[in-house]
């Protein structure tokens, strides 16, 4: 049970980048991106193939990282130069990704089992573990560190008033490609780790990401708040380990198999959209009956004598 809630949080915590890329799209540029499924490979093929042929695996993510922050370039230059539909741009762009995918492998999934995938040389799992959690923060950190930077500050708010960062001097088409590019090149990252740590890139590995990206999200606002840009990134990287962890205890039920992992995901994601409405609703009633009874409080109840006197 230990060793299966530790793979869950480690496994959390890999996936907690795409859920940071996913966030940058779905919540601070508001586009629909779906490119993430196909980066996510993209990021996987490229680092496998890499190392399978004796490439650093260090350099081998960074390339990952860059391989999907070009592939998100030209879902912007799609959206913003050629005046596509944003989610048409991102599902042309996934489809297209799915064939270059192929050619980068050569055949639809390379294995890396016989090489040495980061982190494998520390083998306390609790220092592993620690060691991942410290460099997921650390690019969580950069991030932040980022947004609040002049350009972070135009990206924020390209995806709240485009019209208005316009009628400042700021090129909006500039900074959507940026943001755009960026979380590509962070699910990417992501897809990379992965790779290394099942040990092998597929062709469909990325089938259903932005779904969990999603999840991930909505489950870390819903239950840790995203007020803050600070507080929501660090929402976005609990969610993910929450996910893992709600999927790893549910694929623990008799009567489910691993072949239900897609509706456990949808079922999540459902009950993690109810959450705020159901919350929002039971402190509307709270507030309502607080204020009834304030209002019944300050109503002066006239007294009998005063009652009797008006009746004659």
């Amino acid at each position: 049970m230990i060793d299966s809630m530790t793979g869950a949080v480690q496994m959390g915590l890999l996936y907690a980048l795409m859920a940071l890329g996913v966030y940058i799209t779905f919540r601070i540029l508001d586009f629909p991106d779906l490119t993430v499924d196909g980066s996510f490979t993209t990021g996987g093929a490229v680092a496998a193939v890499l190392i399978s042929h004796g490439t650093s695996v260090w350099l081998s993510v960074i390339v990952a990282f860059f391989a999907g922050a070009i592939a998100g370039s030209i879902t912007g230059l799609l959206h913003t130069k050629g005046r596509i539909n944003g989610l048409l741009s991102g599902i042309l762009m996934m489809i297209a990704l799915y064939s270059i995918n192929l050619r980068i492998m050569g055949r639809p999934n390379v294995s890396i089992l016989d090489t040495d995938p980061l982190f494998t040389s520390i083998e306390n799992i609790w220092l592993k573990l620690v060691v991942i959690a410290l460099c997921v923060f650390a690019i969580k950190f950069l991030l932040d560190a980022f947004l609040r930077t002049d350009m972070g500050l135009a990206l924020r708010a390209t995806g709240d008033n485009a019209r208005m960062i316009r009628s400042f001097g700021a090129n909006t088409d500039t900074t959507k490609i940026l943001g755009i590019s960026l979380s590509n090149g962070l699910v990417a990252l992501s897809g990379a780790l992965i790779a290394q740590q099942t040990g092998f890139a597929d062709s469909s590995m990325g089938i259903g990401m932005i779904v969990i990206g999603l999840a991930s999200v909505i489950i870390g606002e819903a239950i840790f708040g995203a007020r803050t840009v600070l507080r929501a990134t660090f929402a976005a990287v609990l969610g993910s380990i929450v996910y893992r962890i709600v999927v790893a205890l549910a694929l623990r039920v008799e009567w489910l198999d691993t072949s239900d992992l897609k509706l456990i995901t949808a079922i999540i994601v459902i009950i993690a959209l109810l959450l705020p409405t159901v919350r929002r609703s039971l402190k509307q009633k709270s507030m309502a009956k607080k204020r009834a009874a304030e209002l019944a409080a300050a109503t002066p109840v006239p007294s009998t004598g005063q009652s009797a006197g008006g009746a004659l």
